[in-house]
């Protein structure tokens, strides 16, 4: 028994001492200063950093601190495409896919897309005014998918399509 009520003081003593080398090893944390100081109470009727927020601006915010810009970028491209060509471009072309900063267009009309060729600048311009520049910086354009003659219940071997039509 006398071993023990000499250990305890002991223990405390060192328990004691541990605590304030960590202390002095990890000072608190300072008091703020006027312009650190926490805001109390209501906001008043001035702008503060406390009041709500318009939901965009947050969005805006969080899509830059996470490095959102470029795919958030590419997807208006997808997302608005009436907007960014035009109302009449759009209503003949679909945006296929985007790989590279290479935007493949599908025409519903060679026609169509004989004049989405030769208005490629103009495309590439309103395409880098409303989303941003080197997001698109080439375009493929495709008329539309032809039907296949390869498969199907009335597949005939022979010479193909050329039988079909003289």
């Amino acid at each position: 028994m006398p071993d023990e009520e000499v250990t305890r003081p002991e223990l405390a003593r060192a328990v004691l001492d541990a605590a304030k080398a960590k202390r002095t090893a990890n000072p608190p944390p300072r008091k703020r200063t006027q312009k650190e100081k926490r805001l109390r109470g209501y906001s008043g009727p001035g702008p503060d950093p406390r009041d709500p927020q318009p939901f965009g601006a947050v969005l805006a915010k969080l899509v830059k601190a996470r490095g959102w810009e470029k795919p958030t970028a590419e997807a208006t491209v997808f997302g608005d495409w009436a907007k960014v060509v035009g109302p009449d471009i759009a209503e003949h072309c679909r945006p296929v896919k985007l790989e590279d900063g290479e935007l493949t267009i599908e025409a519903e009309s060679t026609a169509w897309a004989t004049k989405l060729r030769l208005l490629a600048r103009k495309l590439l311009a309103g395409i880098a005014a409303q989303v941003g520049h080197n997001v698109v910086t080439k375009l493929h354009v495709h008329g539309p998918a032809a039907p296949s003659w390869m498969k199907g219940p009335r597949r005939v071997r022979g010479r193909g399509p050329r039988d079909t039509y003289g």
